[in-house]
């Protein structure tokens, strides 16, 4: 199995306004993948409710294969849904590892 783990920080010169609208609107469509991406086998987001943290929001996932990641990360839904946090969006951080 391979675990995928990403984090990513909003522009702090963004509106708050601006970026919860966007942290909420990404979950929504993340967690909705399930339904659409086959290979995914678990997905959650959690939004940072800790202030005086760098990261505002975490996503962790669960693949059978590496492969199975990158269809995911290809797949048109998951596009769109990464789509929804660009402009807002300052830097991201990723791992995937096997377990």
């Amino acid at each position: 199995m391979v675990k995928h783990i990403v984090l990513f920080k909003l522009k702090d010169e963004a509106p708050a306004d601006e970026k919860l609208a966007a942290m909420n609107n990404f979950k929504k469509a993340i967690e909705a993948l399930p339904a659409k991406i086959s290979v995914i086998r678990k997905i959650e987001v959690g939004l940072n409710v800790n202030p005086a943290e760098t990261w505002s929001i975490a996503l962790y996932s669960e693949f059978d294969t590496l492969d199975d990641v990158k269809f995911y990360a290809a797949h048109p839904d998951h596009v769109a849904a990464g789509k929804l946090i660009a402009g807002v969006k300052e830097s991201r951080a990723c791992v995937d590892y096997e377990v």
